[in-house]
C-alpha cells in the first residue's frame, strides 16, 4: 500500500525546491504566492531544432486536404498523361505504372518517419501538459483543503461564540 504524502512533502514537490524546515502553514502560503504552471508550447519551442520545425511543417502540409487534393490530381494527371496523351509508344511510364509506384513508395518511406517524429514530439508536449495540469490540480486541491479546514475552524468558533452569547443572554435575564 502506498504511503500518503504529507502536505509539507507535496508542497516541496510542487515548488521543486529544497526548502528548509518550515511549518505547513508557511509552506502553503509560499505555494499560494508562487505560480507553478508553465507554458508548455513556449518551453518546447525553445528546445526545437531546425529538423523538428521542418518535420512539423511537412506533417502539417502532408496532413491537409490541400495536399490530398493536389496529390490526387497529380495521380490522375500521371495516369491520363501516360495512357491517353502519350499513348503506348511514347509513354514515360506505361501501364502498370512502375515508375509511379516507385515514386509513391519513396514518398511513403520518407513521409512516415517524418510524421512519426512530429507525433512523438506532440506526445511529449501532451505529457508535459498532463504533468503541468496534475501539479496545478494538486496545488488547487491543497489550497481548497486548507480553505476548508479554515472554514471548519471559523464555523466552530462561531458556534462557541453563539453559545457564549446565549449563555450571556440567559444570565442577563
Amino acid at each position: 500500500m502506498e504511503k500518503r504524502k504529507t502536505k509539507k512533502e507535496i508542497v516541496k514537490m510542487l515548488l521543486n525546491a529544497d526548502l528548509q524546515q518550515q511549518d505547513e502553514e508557511e509552506l502553503l502560503d509560499l505555494l499560494i504566492d508562487q505560480p507553478i504552471s508553465i507554458d508548455v508550447d513556449k518551453q518546447e519551442a525553445t528546445k526545437m531544432t531546425r529538423g523538428d520545425r521542418i518535420a512539423d511543417k511537412i506533417s502539417e502540409v502532408a496532413g491537409s486536404w490541400t495536399f490530398i487534393l493536389l496529390f490526387t490530381l497529380f495521380l490522375i494527371g500521371w495516369v491520363i498523361l501516360n495512357t491517353i496523351i502519350l499513348r503506348e509508344n511514347n509513354s514515360i511510364d506505361p501501364y502498370p505504372f512502375i515508375l509511379l509506384n516507385l515514386v509513391l513508395s519513396c514518398i511513403a518511406a520518407l513521409q512516415a518517419p517524418i510524421i512519426m517524429m512530429s507525433q512523438n514530439r506532440q506526445a511529449e508536449k501532451d505529457s508535459l501538459r498532463n504533468q503541468n495540469d496534475y501539479r496545478i490540480d494538486l496545488k488547487s486541491e491543497l489550497i481548497l483543503e486548507e480553505l476548508h479546514d479554515r472554514m471548519v475552524m471559523i464555523e466552530k468558533n462561531q458556534k462557541i461564540l453563539l453559545k457564549l452569547l446565549k449563555e450571556k443572554e440567559k444570565n442577563d435575564e
